[in-house]
């Protein structure tokens, strides 16, 4: 059913010219001055051919992630390990050279890769995930975030630490290769989303050349929605320049609904409450304007309306449709440290008093607001304190939906 043209990759590397020195095919995040140490001359000089190392943006990322982490790279350490360990160089591509016998080679040279994965680990502490995608990242990015939630015990005690790694818009074989070979050097685990099979079938083999762990997120759901439909996939990515992106109905109203939200945020513009989809009421600092703003991407027209004390709600509020307001509440707690941080921001401190971010004032607003839920009982209060804006407006959409098919069961809390 697919017509696809499988991509071998000893054409891409071919063999490396005979020579005294081993070389490795990998490459390295080293300064030069570690990564191609002077060597004696020995006889004449013979012209060489130069090698190719890792991209600077590899480089940056990897530190990046180690300073985010807390552990920073011990380049001096790095040093000494190299210094006993040959070049790592990456032989050079010469068209004149043959497949067959570039592939025993390369096989060779992979087998003389001994001791990669204590070099990695001294690179980068921890485990590594590389994530790759010839798009935006999306559907790579939060299919592991969803997959971590489930690892949550052992990434809060850092009893298992995680570095995780995106690239965007890989479209070309050498720089997805240039990322397999640093992410065989560093011992990481392999996730990609790859549209084009030539590009994932190019994956899958260096992988398993090079003894990575990988998995292919996106291709297995490909093939079978292209075996349910018996149509056969594009394998061009969302975002490549010759896809005309088209203009739907729904991306028009997707853009209104965030018009929208953002011209209704904190209690704007009450008279327009009835236009809107949701409705969220709760105190300050529950997460009411980024829940808003992402229920807008997803085409939700969305109103939030503060709870404050000694200051009455919108009359409008309570005129509209009570089956679209939901209520927000927070631990008291979580809540107190949340208002302390916004207080610092905002300039409350030293001289300045405020009750803003006080305890006892955090709990007196909670209980006003448990109170103004507890008259409207027709509005489900959603407890967000440690849930992420997605799960919060998971729940919401869920119920949203029910009431609007009239399908809700019913519940014996109507705390969420």
């Amino acid at each position: 059913m697919f017509r696809t043209k499988l991509l071998h990759l000893p054409k891409l590397f071919p063999a490396a010219p005979a020579s005294s020195d081993p070389t490795r095919l990998i490459t390295s995040c080293l300064p030069d001055s570690v990564q191609n140490p002077t060597q004696p001359e020995s006889g004449p000089t013979q012209p060489q051919s130069p090698t190719r190392r890792a991209s600077s943006q590899l480089s940056r990322w990897s530190r990046a992630r180690s300073l985010r982490s807390g552990r920073r790279l011990s380049w001096p350490a790095l040093r000494e390990k190299s210094e006993s360990a040959d070049p790592l160089t990456i032989p050079p591509r010469s068209p004149s050279s043959s497949s067959t016998s570039s592939t025993g080679d390369m096989k060779e040279q992979i087998d003389e890769m001994d001791g990669l994965d204590e070099f990695g680990e001294a690179v980068n502490q921890g485990k590594q995930i590389y994530m790759v995608s010839d798009g935006t990242g999306w559907t790579a990015e939060h299919s592991v975030n969803a997959a971590l939630g489930q690892f949550e015990n052992c990434l809060v005690d850092r009893g298992c630490p995680i570095n995780t790694h995106l690239f965007s818009g890989v479209e070309d074989t050498d720089r997805l290769l240039e990322i397999m070979k640093q992410a065989a050097m560093e011992g990481a685990l392999v996730l990609y989303t790859l549209a084009d099979p030539n590009m994932a079938d190019a994956a899958k083999q260096a992988c398993q050349l090079w003894g990575v762990p990988s998995t292919d997120i996106l291709g297995p759901t490909t093939e079978a929605i292209a075996m349910h439909l018996g149509v056969a996939p594009s394998g061009i990515p969302r975002g490549a320049p010759g896809r005309k992106a088209q203009l739907s109905e729904d991306y028009f109203r997707r853009i209104e609904a965030i018009d929208f939200t953002i011209k209704q945020d904190d209690g704007a513009q009450p008279q327009n409450l009835n236009r809107a989809h949701i409705v969220l009421v709760g105190v300050s600092r529950t997460g009411k304007t980024p829940l808003s703003i992402y229920l807008a991407q997803k085409g939700y027209k969305v109103a939030n309306v503060p709870i404050v004390m000694g200051v009455d709600l919108p009359r409008s509020l309570f005129e509209i449709n009570q089956k679209k307001i939901f209520g927000l509440t927070i631990n008291p707690a979580v809540l107190h440290a949340i208002r302390k941080a916004r207080a610092k921001t905002l300039g409350f401190h030293g001289g300045m008093r405020s009750n803003y971010s006080e305890m006892d004032h955090v709990r007196s607003e909670l209980e006003h607001a448990n109170k103004i839920f507890a008259q409207n009982p027709s509005w489900p209060v959603i407890e967000v304190t440690g849930k992420a804006i997605e799960e919060t407006a998971a729940v919401i959409v869920r119920m949203y939906h029910d009431k609007k098919q009239k399908c809700l069961m019913p519940g014996i809390s109507k705390r969420y």
